[in-house]
């Protein structure tokens, strides 16, 4: 047995910070989940880094800010752009430390053979490399299908969706148990709640919330099978779990719920980026507590690093700071965050320090002439929900933000006011890009489920 812990990273797509009983639901069941947080740490000022998909997992992987390593919003099939190859992810890095790597489900930061997982560190892959709904996007008469891959290769261009989860759950069993021995590091990037949604039966059935409901059991239940796996391969307490989600639910009456928050995904608001995270590692995280300095997905890079026997790459900037201390619970540990930046693209909309953020822009069609600065100043330990403007009562605090803005403002740019920022990379990118398949007649690309939804909102 490895002197390293095991990780296991679980990324929901879309899930609310109001989804889960242990943040508040009364609508759907989590028993799984409200287990491992009682058995653990909640965290209830978890942030990601964008309100959207491909930018909050290029993130998650990098320990950057979306806007430093090029990748500020949602990539479409058969895009010329992917996360850089020579971007470290925390799948490189963990495997320059002897782990073994996978990864199980939703990629999306570049479906090039040049930027999927295979490529960025990780040993295995198995899932999509988009979100469910894009091939659509394509329109219907000349659909990209939605591809399954194996690695590198794609071994079903349409897989029924409603048995994709459990095939995905099958598949984190295998790496589990093939490599038991360890160190290794599982990233499971769920499909769920992302739209249109297709949920076995059985969900269905039990489900008290609809197919949003069913979805949210069944991403439940992965994760029972997980812990019931680390138990029965005497792996529990020489693994570390932790279970988010990429941004906010879309709150677009599905079922998903972002309560307390104010706002939805795609927005700046605390409902678009603030999110549920639970850690669970028995006998090195403290049973039963509740944090709540703030934390972001960025962070997981140098905290895994230090685990791991290592640091986080010095031969570049890295935003995420390592939270090991809240982890474990140490006495007097506080946030290390002198700030987070709130990007919608690369329009910086919102700064805030400690408690206080201070909203400067909202939108994505409000063009650099037409730009007129917020005057908006939440207390988010009082107001989560952001609906007292303490803007004229706080001239101090406003522009200690104001002056933290223009920091950001020349690190990473800002489109609105037509700033580039001086400490970004470049963005991969591929000459003459393919979808990784096309539709074909013989196995054919499956409509019928979608023609109810509304498909203008659901990318990313």
């Amino acid at each position: 047995m490895s002197d390293k812990p095991n990780i296991i990273l679980i990324n929901c797509d879309d899930l609310g910070y109001g989804d889960l009983g242990c943040y508040g639901s009364k609508v759907n069941k989590t028993p799984y989940l409200d287990r491992m947080a009682e058995e653990g740490v909640r965290f209830t000022d978890y942030h990601v880094m964008s309100p959207v998909c491909s930018a909050s997992r290029s993130a998650l992987l990098t320990g950057c800010y979306p806007q430093r390593i090029g990748m500020p919003g949602v990539l479409f099939p058969g895009a010329e752009k992917g996360l850089h190859p020579d971007e470290i992810t925390i799948g490189r890095m963990l495997k320059g430390q002897g782990y073994r790597t996978k990864i199980v489900g939703k990629w999306h930061v570049g479906d090039q053979p040049e930027f999927l997982p295979t490529k960025h560190g990780f040993d295995e892959y198995y899932g999509i490399p988009y979100s469910n709904d894009m091939g659509r996007q394509q329109g219907r008469k000349d659909a990209v299908p939605l591809p399954l891959i194996k690695d590198d290769e794609v071994i079903q261009q349409q897989p029924d969706q409603r048995g994709l989860t459990e095939r995905y759950a099958e598949q984190c069993v295998r790496f589990l148990r093939e490599n038991a021995e360890g160190p290794f590091f599982l990233y499971l990037a769920h499909m769920y709640v992302h739209v249109p949604l297709f949920v076995p039966q059985r969900f269905m059935e039990q489900s008290g919330n609809g197919g949003y409901g069913g979805a949210v059991e069944c991403i439940d239940w992965v994760a029972g099978v997980i812990f019931n796996e680390l138990k029965a391969l005497g792996l529990d307490k020489d693994t570390m779990v932790i279970f988010t989600s990429d941004n906010g639910s879309r709150a677009q009456d599905e079922g998903g719920s972002n309560a307390p928050c104010r706002g939805t995904k795609g927005t700046t608001w605390e409902g678009g980026q603030r999110v549920p995270c639970i850690v669970r590692w028995p006998g090195k995280v403290p049973a039963g507590r509740v944090c709540d300095e703030l934390i972001t997905s960025m962070d997981y890079m140098p905290t895994f690093a230090r685990l791991a026997g290592t640091t986080e790459p010095q031969d570049r900037t890295i935003d995420g700071k390592d939270i090991s201390p809240l982890l474990f619970g140490e006495d007097g540990a506080r946030s290390p965050h002198e700030a987070f930046y709130y990007y919608a693209g690369e329009r910086l909309q919102a700064v805030r320090r400690g408690k206080w953020k201070l909203h400067l822009a909202r939108g994505r069609k409000v063009e650099p002439k037409d730009y007129q600065p917020l005057e908006e100043l939440y207390d988010l330990d009082a107001d989560i929900g952001e609906s007292i403007n303490c803007f004229a009562e706080n001239p101090e605090v406003v522009a200690e933000l104001m002056a933290l803005a223009e920091k950001a403002r020349e690190d990473l740019g800002d489109a609105l006011l037509e700033i580039e920022g001086k400490g970004c990379r470049p963005i991969g990118i591929v000459e003459n890009p393919v979808p990784l398949c096309v539709y074909d007649e013989n196995h054919p690309y499956i409509v019928a489920e979608y023609d109810n939804a509304d498909m203008s909102t659901m990318c990313g």
